[in-house]
């Protein structure tokens, strides 16, 4: 696999929450030749021995139940360790979602929302729509406040251990209305723990392009605003409405928007759907160095 990587013109590696135990040793013998870096680990990785598959989401931090939050602090625990042993910089995670089901007034969870959008001819923009994201984000915020209290009293205990490690804990944007934290609430998130925290933000841009298809937030807006407390981001294009993880130019991305993160100091890693085509890979590589004018800095895989 290093390999296979390297011969694409990739030289640095995220390892991804499917990375198990017995590639590591492999992983190590590359690193050891000085031909290729571990900058991030993706939670939770390696794969837990009690776990059947690799799941980013197998416990989230987020929770507002207080089982499930330990469970996922001592998972990430074990993470952080893993990822100081690989000398990676930054740990990507899956925070959390706020549920917006209920038993009394429906659900307005994404998959409401895509069958409203459908119903408005895909328009974002349509006042049908609109109404019922209006609805949702209400309840969202509602709901989100206790987790918020819940989620910052986990961070508590454990940013001091990634300050000691020197690695950052890096919170993901997802492709939900669910997804915790988002914009407004990563904010208030470094606000809250300050600008000199191992904590940041992880901006994937395939992510960020599903949010603006939903008309849940703009996407250059959203790099821009959080470009400040970016740690790294996952490369990846995406056309309407949840087709993501395609190759940089084989959606609706500019990538030429997006030139600041070729200079800006961040963490780049690719993050293609496992069908893609080594020679389309290497492809959208070099048209993405052109389009941001690389520095030496690498782009990882």
């Amino acid at each position: 696999m290093v390999e296979e990587i390297l011969s694409l013109g990739f030289d640095a590696l995220e390892l991804g929450y499917n990375t198990m135990e017995e590639h590591i040793k492999g992983i190590k013998k590359h690193m050891a030749s000085g031909v290729i870096t571990v900058d991030s680990v993706h939670s939770y990785c390696p794969v837990p021995i009690s776990a059947p598959h690799g799941y980013p989401e197998l416990y989230l931090l987020a929770s507002r139940d207080d089982n499930e939050r330990a469970m996922a602090t001592i998972f990430l625990g074990r993470t952080l360790d893993f990822a100081a042993s690989m000398g990676a910089r930054a740990v990507v995670l899956h925070a959390g979602r706020v549920f917006l089901d209920s038993w009394l007034f429906g659900n307005l969870g994404s998959g409401t929302l895509r069958n409203a959008l459908d119903e408005a001819g895909d328009n974002p923009m349509a006042e049908a729509y609109r109404d019922v994201l209006a609805k949702a984000l209400r309840r969202r915020e509602k709901r989100a406040r206790k987790q918020f209290d819940a989620f910052c009293r986990s961070l508590d205990a454990l940013l001091p251990r990634f300050d000691r490690a020197g690695v950052t804990l890096c919170l993901e944007n997802l492709p939900s209305i669910e997804a915790f934290p988002d914009v407004r609430e990563m904010h208030l998130l470094k606000q809250r723990f300050g600008s000199f925290s191992p904590l940041a933000y992880w901006h994937d841009m395939g992510h960020a392009q599903v949010r603006e298809f939903f008309g849940w937030e703009e996407h250059f807006h959203t790099a821009r605003a959080l470009l400040p407390m970016t740690r790294g981001i996952h490369i990846h294009d995406a056309l309407p409405l949840t087709n993501d993880h395609l190759p940089p130019g084989r959606g609706v991305i500019d990538f030429h928007a997006f030139a600041f993160y070729g200079t800006a100091d961040i963490i780049r890693v690719f993050e293609p759907d496992p069908g893609v085509k080594p020679t389309v890979l290497k492809d959208a590589l070099n048209m993405l160095r052109q389009a941001w004018a690389f520095s030496p800095d690498p782009i990882n895989q």
